[in-house]
Order: structure tokens, then C-alpha cells, then sequence
């Protein structure tokens, strides 16, 4: 099935000193390689340009070259797309919250949250009509712990194109959500033997207690500027695993740098132990340039987990893993004795989505969004509350706040009296870390276009 993504979401990697010889390459490499099947019509000059901070003559030249190599084709009146030539195919190469501590305000700035009010009702309908008409009729029937074969295919597709995965249908695993993605995990880690994980000491409460209750010892790793401390991973000889948000650390918003990105991969390789990478938004992004997933760099070792909750709705349920050989039969098996799987008409409305190219345009239009709503917080904040220090918010869905003089725990308490929401960073600290790092985790997604200039009003009164 051919992506016909008019607003297609595609990840390149660092294009070095020559932009353009970097850019024809990346594009070469994808072909060959399959993550951008023949046929799939790319972003427009003007679009691609400005995702990659280029000037739009470069990307022309590009594609007017790669054109004349044949291996992408100009289509009057439609713009450019892959070549419908022979290539190799990728495959062929071997959270639930805790209850509220305090009551719901009218302005909710939580962390990790979509703008739910965003939600393409119309396409989506539009998704569910096509696929429920023309299901085959064993749809109807219990699904495989695997997850729809159609949606894995998709989904192996689009993460090798905008995430930059080595993904194969074969591999993947669809979940309930990253929440239940993990419990699945954990439990088959235990029965292979793993005790003790590695987990970043800022990070979610939920995911440690996944953790412990499969009966593994989640052990936390320091984190800076520059993401986990994964020099730590050799002191700890009994660790089985280590969990990552390497693209965006949540909640501190920072990326793990390249030279840990190759060490932890080094570290797994050598110990023969296992990277399970957390890419829960990676992609929103903003001021950077893309990030892509760890799993690219090291498929045998890396347990990918990626979810719709950010990008869509939580309340879709859809989550998927993408695994090693050796752990798809040991996950799906847990997924059967679970019993929890997504319903079949979620997961083809999913497949329909992606295909269509309506999940690509719903990134671009909400990253376009985001980006306006964290640009308008921030100079908001710069003209009046010039104190107050802003990290983390090179992408994601939430900016951290430091404000000299007052803890985390404060400045909550001041937002709450303007019937605002925020999260202090002790609710997402390691109870074993020793970190003093503080300040307020706020969100700038979940509030509907309606109600987001309220709340940054009143966000403004309780800084100020």
C-alpha cells in the first residue's frame, strides 16, 4: 500500500559540513533502504526547507538532482515523490496518572498532556467509516496479542521514515499505551532472569512502580545537562536493563547527547543487556534538529516504545513496541495471558489514519501550534517575570521553570490560588536520588485555543 502523505513527516539525520551532499545522501540511504517506498510523495520545498532550517534553493537543487539520478520523480501539479523504482525493502535486513494531590483547577499546564479539544474528529470518523465497511469479517473476531497485521506494517513504515527505526512488521507489538507497553516488558525481563533496571532519576512515579511490582529494582542514574549519566551503567553490574527518554528526557527536556548515545549502545552490546527507549513525543520538536530513535542505531539490543497518547488522545489506548527477535514471542505471550488488547476497529482506523497521510498532517499542524503556544509562554515570561529561568523546551509539550528564591512546592501553591495547574520536579524524583535539582515542570498543550490565553494570564499572576 503506497503512502500518498501529502504532509509526510520525515526524519534525516545530521547532514555534516555539506549540507546539500548530506541531504542527497540521507535521501539515497532511505530509498535504498526502504524507508521511503516508491511512490510516497514528499514534503514541498518550502515545507522541507524550513522543518530542516535550510534555505529553500538547497532543497530545490536537491530534488531537482535526485530527479535527474532518478531516483525521485516531479509530478506536474502534485509535486514531488519517490521514484516507483526497485528498492530494497527495511524489512528484509537482518501512562496512567496517579490521582490528583490537589483539586482540578480551571487552568490545567500538566506536563504531558495534549491539546485534546485538537482532536481530528472529522478524519478520524472519516478512518473508522473506510475500515469498518471493508473489514473482513475475522476482524470481528479476538484479536492477535501481536496486534492487526496491517497496522504494524504501517507503523513499522512510519517509524523507519520519521523516527529513523529499523522496524520490520514482524517486530512490532501492539500495546494498550506505553503504561501497558511497560508492564509487558517488565514481566517478560523477569522471567529472563532480570532483577534490577536502571531508570532516570527524574522520570515517571508510574513507570517505577511497574517496575517494582513485576518484582524488579528500579536503581536510578543521575541526570544533567547532557541527559543520564550512562558512565554510571558499569558501576552497577547487576543491571539487566536500562529505561531512557534519550530524545526529550522526561521531565527535564533535555536530549541525551551523542557521545552517551553511542556509549549506553556500547554498554548494551558488550553486557549483552537491554536499552528500553521511552520516545513518548519525540515528534515535537522545535529549535533542533530531529533526534532520532536509538533503536536506529542498535535494533538487536533496544526495546522501542512509542505511543499515540501525545500525538492524538491517551483515551485511543494505542501504544506499540518494537523488539528484538528474541523477545517478540516471550512479549506477545505475556499480551495473551494479559488479555488486553486494543480493539480491532481503533487499529485499522489507526492504519487508515497513517496511510492517508492524516496523521502526518495532524504532527505538522500540532507541532505548528505548540510551537506558537511555547514561543508565546516564554516571551510572555521574559516581560514579566524576567527572573524566572526556562529550561527544557527545545521540544516536547511542556517547558521547566526555576524561580530564584522560591522551591517547586511554592511556586505550585502560588498557581494554585490563580486556579492554575503545574507539576513541581519532586513529583517526578527517584526517592533514592540525591539530586537537588528544583522548579516546576508546566505544560503549554493541554488547554484548549479557547482557554490558553486565561491561562497564561494567570500562570503570569502567580510568577510574577
Amino acid at each position: 500500500m503506497t503512502e500518498r502523505a501529502s504532509g509526510l513527516d520525515l526524519h534525516v539525520g545530521h547532514l555534516g559540513r555539506n549540507v546539500r551532499a548530506g541531504l542527497m545522501d540521507a535521501f539515497r540511504e532511505a530509498i535504498r533502504s526502504g524507508r521511503l517506498a516508491p511512490g510516497t510523495r514528499l514534503p514541498s520545498s518550502r515545507a522541507l526547507a524550513a522543518d530542516l532550517g535550510l534555505g529553500r534553493n538547497t532543497v530545490v537543487r536537491v530534488y531537482s538532482e535526485l530527479i535527474n539520478e532518478g531516483w525521485l520523480t516531479g509530478v506536474h501539479g502534485s509535486g514531488t515523490e519517490v521514484a516507483r523504482r526497485s528498492a530494497e525493502s527495511a524489512g528484509e535486513r537482518e501512562r496512567p496518572r496517579p490521582p490528583a494531590a490537589h483539586p482540578q483547577l480551571a487552568h490545567n499546564l500538566r506536563p504531558g498532556q495534549p491539546d485534546l479539544s485538537s482532536f481530528p474528529r472529522d478524519e478520524w470518523i472519516r478512518a473508522v467509516k473506510r475500515t469498518v465497511s471493508t473489514a473482513p469479517f475475522e476482524a470481528f473476531g479476538y484479536t492477535d496479542p501481536h496486534g492487526r497485521r496491517e497496522l504494524r506494517e504501517v507503523v513499522a513504515r512510519y517509524l523507519a521514515r520519521a523516527r529513523g527505526l529499523r522496524a520490520r512488521a514482524d517486530n512490532v507489538v501492539v500495546c494498550s499505551g506505553a503504561a501497558e507497553g511497560l508492564r509487558l516488558v517488565a514481566a517478560a525481563l523477569v522471567k529472563a532472569g532480570v532483577t534490577t533496571v536502571g531508570v532516570e532519576e527524574f522520570g515517571l512515579q508510574t513507570q517505577r512502580e511497574a517496575l517494582v511490582k513485576a518484582g524488579i529494582d528500579a536503581v536510578p542514574i543521575p541526570v544533567d545537562a547532557d541527559g543520564a549519566d550512562v558512565s554510571m551503567l558499569d558501576d552497577m553490574p547487576n543491571l539487566g536493563a536500562v529505561l531512557l527518554t534519550p530524545s526529550h528526557q522526561f521531565p527535564l527536556g533535555v536530549a541525551l547527547h551523542p557521545d552517551r548515545r553511542a556509549a549506553v549502545v556500547d554498554w548494551a552490546r558488550r553486557r549483552g543487556t537491554l536499552i528500553i527507549e521511552d520516545d513518548y513525543d519525540g515528534e515535537f520538536r522545535y529549535d533542533r534538529s530531529p533526534v532520532g530513535a536509538l533503536q536506529g542505531l542498535e535494533h538487536d539490543h533496544v526495546i522501542y516504545l512509542g505511543t499515540a497518547s501525545k500525538s492524538l488522545a491517551p483515551g485511543l489506548r494505542l501504544g506499540w513496541l518494537v523488539l528484538p527477535d528474541h523477545l517478540v514471542a516471550p512479549i506477545a505471550a505475556e499480551k495473551g495471558e494479559t488479555e488486553e488488547t486494543v480493539g480491532f476497529v481503533n487499529q485499522l482506523a489507526m492504519t487508515d489514519f497513517i496511510e492517508s497521510g492524516a496523521y502526518d498532517r495532524h504532527i505538522r499542524a500540532m507541532r505548528s501550534q505548540y510551537r506558537r503556544r511555547r514561543q508565546q509562554l516564554v516571551d510572555l515570561l521574559g516581560r514579566h517575570a524576567p527572573a524566572t529561568r526556562v529550561t527544557g523546551m527545545s521540544a516536547g509539550l511542556h517547558i521547566v521553570l526555576h524561580r530564584p528564591g522560591r522551591t517547586g512546592a511554592q511556586l505550585v501553591r502560588r498557581a494554585a490560588r490563580e486556579q492554575v495547574t503545574i507539576e513541581p520536579l519532586e513529583f517526578f524524583r527517584h526517592p533514592g536520588s540525591t539530586s537537588d535539582r528544583d522548579g516546576v515542570a508546566v505544560g503549554f498543550a493541554a488547554s484548549s485555543p479557547s482557554a490558553w490565553s486565561g491561562a497564561l494570564d494567570a500562570l503570569v499572576r502567580a510568577l510574577r
